[in-house]
Order: C-alpha cells, then sequence, then structure tokens
C-alpha cells in the first residue's frame, strides 16, 4: 500500500548556495554570500595578524599555510554539500 504525498523533497528543490565554476565554487545566494564574507575575513585578518607581528618570513609561512589549507578544506566541504 502505497501512501500519497509522502515524496521526500528532492535535492534540486533546494536552492543551491554555490555553484560550481572550474574546480571551485563561487557563492550564488544570500546564503553562500553569509558564509563566504566570513571565509574571506578570516583569510585576510590571519594575513594582517602575521604583517602586523613582522615575524620572520618561515614564521610567517608555519603560520599562514596550515590556516588557509584548513579553511580552504572547510569552505570547500560547505560549498560542495550546498551546492
Amino acid at each position: 500500500m502505497k501512501k500519497k504525498g509522502t515524496k521526500k523533497p528532492s535535492r534540486s528543490s533546494h536552492q543551491k548556495w554555490f555553484i560550481r565554476v572550474r574546480g571551485s565554487y563561487l557563492p550564488q545566494s544570500s546564503q553562500g554570500w553569509l558564509t563566504y564574507i566570513p571565509y574571506v575575513t578570516y583569510l585576510l585578518g590571519s594575513l594582517i595578524y602575521v604583517i602586523h607581528h613582522n615575524y620572520d618570513l618561515w614564521i610567517s609561512v608555519f603560520i599562514l599555510i596550515p590556516n588557509w589549507v584548513a579553511a580552504a578544506a572547510i569552505m570547500n566541504w560547505v560549498a560542495a554539500n550546498n551546492s
């Protein structure tokens, strides 16, 4: 016996936050922008932090690269799941 009207909403019926562009993702909706803006702010803030404290070049690299890679991985995961 089949129940009427109990269809699960398809993945395509919900609005996509990001669109895939050349192996990356760009925000498409307001939710995408509200996720993307703090990400870019974090990247710029960490760069300004390193510049402000006048660290040696190698210390700067060891501070920035792991933070940026982790942030990019998280952002890529979020964008892939909402596109």
